[in-house]
Formats: C-alpha cells, structure tokens, sequence
C-alpha cells in the first residue's frame, strides 16, 4: 500500500478531494430539513434576526436551556411570538443525529414570514441550525487586544448585526493586536467582539464588568461554577485605567470557555495557569444536558 510523501505539496486534485470532505460534513437545515438555495435566501435579503452557537460533546450541551432561554427571549423581542423549546430540541436532535463526533453548532432563528413594511406584526419563526465538526480543545495563546469606544446596539440580544465587531476585529489585528475589547466614552470596559471578558483580581476572586453586553451563555456557566467551588465572583465597574490592578485577564465563549488575555492595549498581564485552570474546573462542574 502506498502512501503519499508528506513534503511534496498537495495538488489542486487533493485540496478540491479534501474541499469536498469538509463541505459534506457540514450539515445545514431549516426546520428539521434539509435547507435549500431558496430557503436561505431571506438570511441574505433581510438580515434580521438572532441565533446562539453552542458545542455538543458526547451527545450533551453544557448550559442548554440557557440557550434555550437566549432563543426564546429573543424571538419575544424581536418577532413579538413564542418559540416552542422542544421543536428547537426536536430540530437540534435531528441535525446531530448520527453523528460520533464533537461538533459546532449554531442555531438561527428568523421569519421568512416577515414583512418588512409591517415589522409591528408578530410572525412565526424558522430554525435555521448549521452543523460542522469542532475544532479539538486546545490550548489557544494568550490574547492580545485593542480597546475601542463602542457599544453593540440591543446588547442583551444575541442578533445577527455583526459587521461592527468584526470590522473592530479586523482594526485591531491591523494594528498589531489580536481582538477588540470595547468601553463607553469614560473607559468603562463592557465586553469583547464576540465574547465575553472576566478579570482575576489579587485575592484570586473573578470580577466581571458590570456594563451593557450579552450574557454569554459560557459567562453564566463559569458564575454557576464558582458559586459551587466558593470562589469570589462579583459582577462591577471596570475601568482601563485600573486595569494593572488585577492579576490576570481572560476570555470567554463557546467556542473556547476560558482563553487568557496576555495585554490590553499597553496594560500587561502576568501568565496565571493556576486560575486558567480554576476557571476551566468550574467551567467543567456544569453537567451537559442530553438533547
């Protein structure tokens, strides 16, 4: 049996094979079915709605009626109807189905009903869910991130208006940064572009800026955590300029429940492996619920 040399470059033959591999294991569907060309192109034409994105891990979600929760608020807010909690479980179990792996999943929540010259009408929703293999855990580098005066609009809600978060991102990494954090106009720090951010003060207890942002779903599962393990957690005022003041920084989402933060602009953070791993303890305490 051959076997290919792995210093010869791949040809166009290989990169189109493992294209092709990449694309079938992504699985999309629109309310329990396979999505078409014509069922998405609302997603295109009027972009407007919410979504959530969670991580199966061995048939289980951590925190999954908190995202359940997330959807159900926001559809309130946004489409004025309810969303049934065991259609979307319903939906999440036949997108996943079959499969062995850990695996990314984001789900959307929109109205192909919707008519944008009566937007004061309640509608009912679609469930748009998007499958694709996780990436392996992994121990990510310490971030590097650039402070911004901005404030998501309707931060509370998980919407799909997120052109200026990455267009933050991207001035940042032009920059020579890693990622943006954003203040208000008194330096008051609130949240990341696409998480959200704790710090570890002196005594080792966690404070978390008390500012308008979404409550991530990961956030809410470390605060959960800690209680049970007694560490000081406090939600508070944070301030650039009294960011030299806490012992470490890190980072928190789905994709990735605690990533250290290495600097905030010219603020630096010493290396605290012992409180990574505290808070992935406590991240980790959460069951993961059964789909």
């Amino acid at each position: 049996m051959s076997t290919k040399d792995p210093s010869v470059a791949p040809t166009l033959s290989d990169l189109s094979a493992h294209a092709e591999k990449e694309t079938a294991a992504v699985r999309v569907e629109l309310n329990g079915a396979p999505a078409g060309v014509d069922d998405l192109r609302y997603l295109v034409q009027t972009n407007y709605g919410h979504f959530t994105a969670l991580r199966v891990e061995d048939g289980g979600v951590r925190g999954l009626n908190l995202h359940l929760d997330r959807l159900q608020h926001a559809t309130r807010e946004l489409f004025g109807s309810e969303l049934d909690r065991e259609r979307v479980r319903g939906y999440l179990r036949h997108a996943v189905a079959d499969s062995t792996r850990d695996l990314s999943v984001r789900i959307n929540v929109f109205s192909r009903a919707l008519d944008r010259e009566h937007l004061d009408r309640a509608v009912e929703t679609d469930v748009l869910i998007i499958v694709a293999p996780a990436s392996p855990p992994h121990a990510a580098p310490p971030l590097r991130l650039k402070s911004f005066r901005y404030a998501r609009d309707d931060a509370a809600i998980k919407h799909v208006g997120t052109f200026p978060l990455f267009r933050y991102r991207r001035l940042a990494q032009q920059s020579g940064f890693d990622d943006a954090v954003f203040v208000d106009e008194n330096g008051i720090v609130s949240e990341g572009s696409i998480w959200n951010i704790g710090f570890v003060d002196r005594d080792g207890g966690i404070v978390w800026p008390d500012a308008p942002q979404l409550d991530g779903v990961s956030m809410q599962s470390l605060k959960s955590g800690l209680a049970g393990a007694g560490v000081p957690s406090v939600a508070r005022t944070v301030r650039l300029a009294e960011l030299a003041t806490f012992r470490a920084a890190f980072f928190t989402n789905a994709s990735v429940p605690v990533r250290p933060i290495a600097s905030i602009d010219s603020c630096e953070f010493a290396g605290d492996d012992e409180a990574v791993q505290m808070l992935l303890r406590c991240y980790r305490s959460n069951p993961a619920s059964s789909l």
